[in-house]
């Protein structure tokens, strides 16, 4: 297609200077995107295992991410309203970043050991806002590059959320290392991600392109508002039941079998808490779904019923789901397994894990989006989904053998300004070998995963279905928190991480299952140029 050309595309210095303008200000915006998912995820659990939280505990707070898988609830009043002033997407983008800013200041100032109730509170509130500016941020990229530029766009996007996970959940280990000296502790450094967020705001106000508005016919206004509100009174009526119903019946229920056990009181508690939650969920989406018919949630009905009026698209949803599962639970509770079970040190977690690995997922990224160009859609997944489940085997591997079995390296000391290692600092050879392979093998899964949800949006209804099946997405990284700490203390490590291979393979029979279904969406022709961007 000679509009997917880019040469013949930008042929006057002000249309490349225009183009450069755009991927700038997408990768800047990738970077506010990264920034604060750590915060409520990694960084958090190191937070959390310095202070001498418990790891069932800190698997039960990995549910402060749950706004992330329900973000398609409210994305549709995103989608039908602007802020005044900014003009379209931008407002929502300023606001949200502020509202991070805020709410990351006032988790600084909250000690997690005394006061948990409300430091999880709050950092579900990070999440939702995080959540929210995903929403916005995803249309607005989506309206802003012409289609030729969106592949390049994505990569820039993808690269500038990676470095900004690098900053919040890999220097930030460093900053805090105790053996290091520079002195930080981890409310200095959830103060300082708020003033980046100030930052991505300010940028957000003054340089980021306007984008058109759409062309189409908006939905009542009426409709749409009352719509959420009837979702919102059908969660908290959800949220009611299962505080009041919930746990009595599960304990009910999971009571009479692990009585007698020989798990502690303890954890039968987690696993009678994780039963009530389960329950509660399996009552509350059908009860919001129901609200939002009733209600004439237009936005969202629309954007719903045209998402599932393809063939297979309820399929496709739990592919989504459980592509990545096996790898989201193996990586759920790593902070903790390296720094409590490995004893590995602050730094070298940070230096390893979330520096260098972050690095290699990217070119993972990068390696996989060219390999796919060959490989195609079905035979990209396939192969990349088994690498996924390979390199789950490397951390049943280390949590066996234990570290110092390979010659690894020492990392010379270095001043960089903003992140220092005053002292040689040892790598072992096996950690960088595991975390080498598990982050390469995840981002070339990841590349082929977002292809493969990008080739099932209709771009009509882009903001709200992509939040859709990125808040699926989202369900193994956020849900499998409270099962993974439980089990992790009920059956140890090493049978942990063969449980979360096993988990990897119903992904991939899936797959050759639906191998027609997903080959077709190669060749159809509203997503051939997409691929070839």
């Amino acid at each position: 297609m000679s509009s997917q050309s880019a040469p013949g595309a930008l042929r006057t210095p002000a249309q490349r200077l225009a183009t450069a303008h755009r991927l700038v200000v997408v990768t800047v915006l990738g970077f506010a995107s990264g920034l604060p998912l750590a915060l409520t995820g990694q960084a958090m659990q190191a937070w959390l295992t310095v202070d001498g939280l418990d790891l069932a505990t800190i698997g039960f707070l990995s549910l402060v991410g749950v706004p992330y898988t329900f973000k398609f609830l409210w994305a549709p009043l995103m989608d039908r309203f602007d802020l005044p002033w900014l003009g379209r997407r931008r407002g929502w983008l300023v606001f949200t970043q502020l509202a991070l800013a805020g709410v990351l200041l006032a988790l600084a100032a909250t000690s997690p050991k005394d006061s948990i109730r409300l430091f999880a509170l709050l950092a579900v509130a990070v999440a939702f806002v995080s959540a929210s500016q995903d929403v916005v941020l995803n249309a607005y990229t989506t309206d802003l590059l012409p289609q030729r530029e969106r592949g390049l766009g994505s990569s820039l996007s993808v690269m500038g959320y990676r470095m900004a996970m690098i900053l919040s959940g890999g220097v930030a280990l460093i900053w805090t290392d105790p053996s290091t000296g520079s002195g930080w502790d981890w409310p200095g450094v959830y103060r300082l991600m708020a003033m980046l967020m100030v930052a991505a705001a300010v940028l957000s106000a003054t340089v980021l392109p306007k984008v058109p508005w759409p062309d189409i016919k908006p939905t009542l206004a009426r409709n749409d508002l009352t719509g959420f509100a009837a979702v919102l009174a059908a969660v908290a009526v959800g949220v009611v039941v299962t505080d009041q119903l919930g746990n009595p019946l599960a304990q009910a229920l999971l009571g009479p079998l692990l009585e007698g056990g020989a798990l502690a009181p303890a954890l039968q508690k987690r696993w009678v808490d994780l039963l009530a939650l389960l329950m509660g969920i399996g009552f509350t989406l059908p009860l919001a779904a129901w609200a939002a018919r009733r209600a004439k949630f237009e936005t969202l009905i629309g954007g719903l019923r045209n998402y599932f009026s393809q063939t297979g698209a309820a399929g496709f949803l739990l592919f989504i789901v459980l592509y990545k599962l096996g790898d989201a639970f193996a990586g759920s509770l790593m902070t903790p397994f390296l720094l409590k079970s490995m004893a590995f040190s602050p730094a070298e977690v940070g230096v390893v894990n979330k520096v260098i690995g972050l690095w290699l997922t990217i070119v993972g990224a990068l390696f996989g989006g060219t390999l796919m160009i060959r490989l195609g859609l079905w035979r990209a997944l396939m192969i990349f989904g088994v690498l996924q489940l390979v390199s789950n085997l490397g951390f049943w591997w280390l949590a066996v053998s234990g570290k110092g079995l390979m010659p690894g390296l020492v990392l010379p000391a270095f001043d960089w300004g903003f992140v220092k290692i005053p002292v040689p600092t040892p790598v072992d050879g096996g950690l960088l070998m595991v975390i080498a392979f598990e982050n390469l093998s995840g981002g070339m899964g990841t590349a082929a995963h977002v292809a493969f949800m990008m080739s099932l949006c209709n771009q009509r209804f882009t903001a709200t279905q992509f939040a859709l099946l990125s808040a699926f997405a989202s369900v193994g990284r956020v849900w499998v928190g409270p099962l993974a700490g439980v089990l992790a203390e009920s059956i140890g490590w090493p049978d942990f991480f063969i449980f979360s291979t096993v988990l990897a393979a119903p992904a991939l029979v899936m797959l050759w299952w639906m191998r027609t279904s997903v080959r077709a969406l190669e060749v159809d022709p509203a997503t051939a140029g997409a691929v070839d961007d």
